[in-house]
């Protein structure tokens, strides 16, 4: 089991970055593929992006792809977001998920843990 914390959201104009982090608890954080979703209000729970779990391979919405990048550190127990040119759309809450399954798929069922949250709001 691993537990999951999120932080490094807040207000950001457009244009601007914000980078993202997801510390997790347990020795078995290597075990698991990451990922991050995001979740506007009025709106279902939307994929972002995923990184394996040696950090060898990544894969993106196609909204954020060129813009975001998804990174982790095995050895901090942490799983990164770095968000450049943000964009009023981009506003939501960003959560961190970890799933045991290989195959990458980008719907929030086939995850396994999930944090709470950080709020990224961006203005216009």
């Amino acid at each position: 089991q691993v537990q999951l914390v999120e932080s490094g959201g807040g207000l950001v104009q457009a244009g601007g970055s914000l980078r993202l982090s997801c510390a997790a608890s347990g020795r078995t954080f290597s075990s698991y593929h990451m990922g991050w979703f995001r979740q506007a209000p009025g709106k279902e729970r939307e994929f972002v992006a995923t990184i394996s779990r040696g950090g060898g391979s990544t894969y993106y919405a196609d909204s954020v792809k060129g813009r975001f990048t998804i990174s982790r550190d095995n050895a901090k127990n942490t799983v990164y977001l770095q968000m450049n040119s943000l964009k009023p759309e981009d506003t939501a809450v960003y959560y961190c998920a970890a799933r045991v399954s290989p195959i990458v798929v980008v719907t929030p069922v086939a995850y396994n843990y999930w944090g709470k949250g950080t709020q990224v709001t961006v203005s216009s």
